[in-house]
């Protein structure tokens, strides 16, 4: 009897242990730049004590007490120098990027768990262990939003969702990055139900939350002030976006049409319906257009999958494409706007052109289970993918050759040629 194949696993496709329910890309740069501000902070704190003991030095030394003087000014240039140690420079081919998700709650013996990996784009690997690991004891962390200015990251947990804080360490080594869970309490946000859907605006001013039971909440952030609360936006709110310049809100759910909301007023301005028995199941602007973005919609029409998009001005359907019989499992759209990604239950990812929808890339059998999260880094250079078999997997985004133009090119002089060689045969010329 024939021997199965065994299943070949890239290097930038590693498997942690737990089904993987979420997952974003850790802005180092903003993390790094916080934590340089911070470090100078200290130092010009240190500073400010080093003047204080010099000019008190004198009359302590007259007093004799030379050696506390000695003790203080070896405290304070501890301090200086603390403050002072630089940062490790970063390497824009090696990313880290967070993830998270678990067993959930009994005893299956599969942890809950938030991860932070790192992926190296010259060898296009993930590590092979993760930079940082923190159990969650017994809560399962089912989505995450990443604060864009480099805060910390906002966890939802099946009763309420949780604040974590970066802890760069002492050695200021940036890629041994870990999480730390906080002692701030997002009050409005604690014993409210899972939270389906989690999203910072792209300047990091407004947090907004879609619970299982429907309700949608806007915050302002960090002083969570309430922006918009509505109880019954939908049955379930299943996912919810942000325009690139924070003005609207889109949400949908299970069932009924898609929502937008206008920020400034608070209020529903807009009902996207769907047309003969859809189904909605994601939305996301696309963040290369203030003025105008593209909101895309992903769809299921009876056993076809497709994608649809629509113009944020007159909120009406611009385009449509078909993308299969395999239900969307997750969906994303680049930060520059460029690529859409699509997941399926069956473990295949697509990246598509955001210009015309077409397909430039696909990854078929990228995981053994159903795609749950897709993320693109803030570049737009690579794509992360997880699933329910455990496993993370890092597509690049490879740039398109214009082969189209020099194969028509090519085609044409043929033609040119054989008519050439006609008309002469003929006596033309």
């Amino acid at each position: 009897m024939a021997r199965r194949r065994q299943r070949e696993i890239p290097p930038c496709s590693k498997t942690y242990g737990f089904p993987i329910y979420c997952a974003a890309w850790v802005p180092m740069d903003r993390i790094s730049a916080a934590a340089e501000e911070e470090a100078a902070g200290k130092k010009k704190e240190g500073e400010g004590e080093a003047a204080a003991v010099e000019e008190t030095a004198e009359k302590k030394e007259q007093g004799g007490g030379g050696e506390v003087v000695v003790a203080e000014e070896e405290g304070v240039k501890k301090k200086e120098q603390e403050g002072g140690q630089s940062f490790q420079a970063l390497d824009p081919n090696r990313l880290l990027v967070a993830l998270g998700g678990g067993g959930g709650e009994g005893r299956s013996g599969v942890p809950n768990v938030l991860l932070i990996a790192e992926f190296d784009l010259i060898s296009r690997s993930l590590s092979d262990t993760p930079v940082f690991r923190l159990r969650t004891d017994a809560d399962v962390p089912y989505r995450m939003a990443v604060h864009p200015g480099g805060d910390g990251v906002v966890c939802a947990f099946p009763k309420s969702c949780r604040w974590f804080n970066w802890d760069v360490p002492e050695s200021k080594e940036t890629y041994k990055l870990a999480l730390k869970s906080s002692a701030k309490i997002l009050t409005p946000l604690e014993d409210v139900g899972l939270q389906l859907a989690l999203a910072f605006d792209a300047e990091g001013s407004m947090l907004a939350t879609g619970g299982e039971d429907g309700h949608l909440r806007v915050f302002k952030w960090p002083i969570m002030e309430s922006i918009l609360d509505q109880t019954d936006a939908h049955t379930t709110v299943k996912d919810l976006d942000f325009s690139s310049n924070g003005k609207f809100l889109v949400s949908l759910g299970n069932s009924g049409p898609c929502r937008v909301w206008d920020l400034t007023s608070s209020t529903a301005i807009a009902s996207l319906p769907r047309e003969n028995g859809e189904i909605f199941g994601f939305c996301r602007f696309s963040q290369a257009s203030v003025d105008n973005p593209i909101l895309y919609i992903t769809a299921m029409h009876g056993n076809q999958a497709k994608l649809v998009s629509w113009d944020s001005l007159s909120w009406k359907r611009v385009g449509e494409r078909k993308k299969g019989r395999d239900p969307i499992s997750a969906f994303n759209v680049s930060m520059d706007g460029k690529h859409l990604a699509v997941g399926t239950v069956e473990g295949d990812i697509t990246i598509l052109s955001s210009l015309d929808m077409r397909v430039q890339m696909t990854v078929k059998k990228a995981h053994l289970g159903i795609v749950t999260a897709l993320a693109f880094t803030q570049d737009s250079r690579a794509l992360v993918s997880t699933s329910f078999d455990s496993n993370a997997r890092v597509t690049v985004i490879e740039s398109q050759k214009s082969s189209g133009p020099n194969l028509w090119l090519f085609v044409l002089v043929i033609m040119l040629a054989v008519l050439v060689y006609y008309m002469r045969f003929k006596g033309v010329f």
